[in-house]
């Protein structure tokens, strides 16, 4: 039963000016119930427009590198220089890795820092910082502007301004939600993932018409935007507002046990972090799921256009609304695997086993997407289930079990910092994903399926020693279970 205490109504300077508004119109305190709600919601949308700001250049890419008439001698156009040379594709790939290295190592920095300082400013700061830079990418276009470096060192401030993001809102959904159906809840709060790169990609492709400039200058808006309104409702833990933690609520220890000594409440520091059990194998596990989630994230628009499809290639709006499929697949993925972690107790296990079944649908797709448009629609939804279900799963739900693991004793300010660790050596794959396609592409997309394959493989293969304990665990649970039963018999011979 959860607790029925209420919080009672008195100033709390803590509270984000919004809740307190709230509060003071309605004349009674919020509900833990409409907290978490409120959490939720203010921080799926959050992280919404991240993902749609960063979606946007995979877009833009079609409008500033234009096809080669080696693949489409029908649609030509001048592109946007320095990216319409010879060697634009590659230009563009340093684009993608330079924002992706920062981020990454932007995301160590944007944990360590997140445990100690107030979440809700951390985040809105990180928000109008992204909005910032990636309008100023696109107003680029208006101010004519051609010189490479200029690119290069705005996305490398976004990608810095993006690493606040996640680290954040996991940490702040992590401290409103117990382990109880975290996987489903986390599973389906991920679909802002997929639903922003969803959202991202239309809007870009049908403000392409109007000028590329406009699909990175509107997200940029749309994110400075809901950084102002999370700056005023998000709350960013029960104790920062006051609130009564319901006893359904509480914490369980998630995956390997381990005995160590009290610690006192101060925030984890790093390497503490990483000798977590679990946190070392789920990292290097999400490198390689990145680095495939990311080649797709950045590159499928642009390969779609360059692929013919029923003997026809299509054109830049068309191709950025088709490849959204692979990240509505991404939302049934990251559901799935939730739930079917929830269901069973295996993280390890559904994770792995959804990375072994992304290779055969990466190597179908390759080999018969272009066939008709059903046959790549199809295709693209089961590897975006596949590829982004663990992807989603790790980033979460395996985040937030190992953020608040036995290990660390109750202390909740280590959220961040694990959350950070994980999803930053996961950004490095998501780094070197795109970097590589930018050079392996220009030779053969025939290297670049290949690369994304054997990617999948290792990163199933690095969750073996966790399947194995998960595996033996279940098995032990069951005779432990049977044995009851077979005492009676063995009474009576």
């Amino acid at each position: 039963m959860g607790s029925t205490k209420e919080p009672s109504l008195q100033k709390n300077d803590t509270k984000p000016p919004g809740i307190q508004f709230i509060e003071h119109i309605k004349r009674s305190p919020i509900s833990y119930k409409t907290y978490q709600a409120i959490v939720l919601l203010v921080t799926f949308f959050a992280y919404l427009t991240y993902h749609t700001t960063r979606k946007t250049t995979s877009i833009v890419k079609t409008a500033l590198d234009p096809q080669s008439p080696d693949f489409n001698p029908t649609v030509l156009r001048a592109g946007w220089t320095p990216f319409n040379g010879p060697d634009g594709t590659e230009l563009l790939g340093d684009l993608d890795v330079a924002f992706l290295f920062v981020y990454a190592i932007g995301m160590y920095f944007s944990g360590h820092i997140g445990d100690r300082m107030d979440l809700r400013i951390f985040l809105t700061i990180g928000m109008v910082g992204t909005g910032l830079f990636t309008a100023l990418f696109g107003i680029g276009y208006w101010a004519n502007i051609h010189n490479f470096y200029y690119y290069l060192i705005v996305q490398m401030l976004a990608g810095l301004f993006q690493s606040t993001g996640w680290p954040s809102v996991v940490a702040v959904v992590g401290n409103w939600f117990g382990k109880k159906k975290r996987g489903l809840i986390m599973g389906v709060w991920n679909s802002h993932t997929s639903l922003g790169n969803i959202i991202g990609s239309l809007a870009a492709s049908i403000l392409l018409k109007y000028g590329w400039g406009w699909s990175m200058f509107a997200p940029g808006l749309g994110i400075s935007f809901v950084g102002i309104v999370l700056f005023f409702l998000l709350p960013v833990s029960p104790k920062s507002v006051g609130a009564v933690i319901n006893d359904d609520e509480e914490i369980k220890e998630p995956l390997l046990k381990v005995k160590v000594d009290e610690k006192d409440d101060g925030a984890v520091g790093f390497i503490e972090a990483w000798s977590i059990p679990g946190v070392a194998p789920f990292a290097l596990c999400l490198f390689f799921a990145k680095l495939v989630a990311y080649t797709f994230l950045y590159w499928l628009p642009f390969y779609i256009s360059h692929t013919a499809i029923e003997g026809r290639y299509l054109t830049d709006e068309e191709s950025g609304n088709l490849s959204t499929m692979f990240d509505v697949g991404g939302v049934f993925g990251g559901i799935l695997a939730g739930h079917i972690s929830d269901r069973s107790d295996t993280r390890a296990t559904t994770a792995a086993s959804f990375m072994l079944f992304s290779i055969p649908s990466l190597f179908l797709y390759r080999i018969y997407g272009h066939i008709s448009t059903t046959i790549n629609i199809t295709l693209m939804l089961i590897t975006g289930m596949f590829v982004n279900g663990p992807y989603a799963l790790i980033t979460t739900a395996v985040s937030a079990d190992l953020g608040t693991h036995s290990s660390l004793k109750g202390n909740s300010r280590a959220l961040a910092t694990v959350t950070a660790i994980i999803d930053g050596t996961g950004s490095i794959g998501a780094a070197v994903g795109p970097l590589l396609t930018g050079y392996i592409s220009t030779k053969s997309w025939n290297a670049v399926f290949m690369m994304l394959m054997v990617s999948a493989l290792i990163a199933g293969l690095l969750l073996t020693r966790l399947v194995i304990t998960e595996v033996a665990e279940k098995i032990q649970g069951l005779q432990t279970h049977e044995l009851p039963r077979s005492r009676p018999a063995l009474m009576e011979v």
